[in-house]
């Protein structure tokens, strides 16, 4: 190899550590932002509310389980909005739906102020619903966002999947407390 070719091929390939090239674009675009603040818009909701003043009983809905049910369903809806073409809306939606979930369940663990044999504490019981009631509303978004990802507007992407979601997470949390 000449001395000309050798500065064509980067320094990290020829010191045999390859190591991939960063996008520093990545974080600049506004939809890479509204994909992670819709993953994490359930658990953030979640955090506060048992922050601030966790819930006492497990009987019945409070306006702050509707609101992260809410925010579950809507920001996966948000996060599949993001996304162009049917598979990729769909599993998008499904992804920050179930990682979401995931979330407000784990901070129900943690911030369940008591251990209970036999039933659980208030905080849990109530992620929970709102977990579940968010993944109803996100798997109602993942099919509209699938119908809708050949759209080039991102709006109407955006109500009719969000829409959906926070309608069926609404009805939901009120179908699985009243039982």
């Amino acid at each position: 190899m000449s001395e000309a070719d050798d500065d064509l091929v980067p320094i990290s390939v020829r010191l045999g550590d390859v190591v991939p090239p960063e996008d520093p674009e990545d974080w600049t675009r506004p939809l890479t932002w509204v994909a992670a603040l819709g993953m994490l818009a359930a658990p953030l909701v979640a955090v506060a509310w048992f922050v601030a003043a966790a819930p006492a009983d497990a009987r019945d809905p409070l306006p702050a389980t509707y609101a992260v049910a809410a925010a579950l369903a809507g920001g996966a809806a948000a996060t599949g909005a993001t996304q162009l073409g049917m598979a990729r809306a769909w599993t998008a939606t499904l992804g920050a739906g179930l990682f979401g979930a995931l979330v407000v369940i784990m901070l129900g663990v943690v911030m369940a102020g008591e251990r209970q044999v036999g039933a659980a504490s208030p905080t849990l019981a109530h992620a929970f619903a709102a977990s579940v009631a968010g993944l109803a509303g996100s798997v109602a978004a993942a099919a509209i966002a699938a119908a809708v990802s050949r759209l080039r507007s991102r709006i109407v992407r955006f109500l009719a999947a969000i829409g959906a979601a926070v309608a069926v997470a609404l009805v939901a949390i009120g179908l699985l407390m009243a039982a």
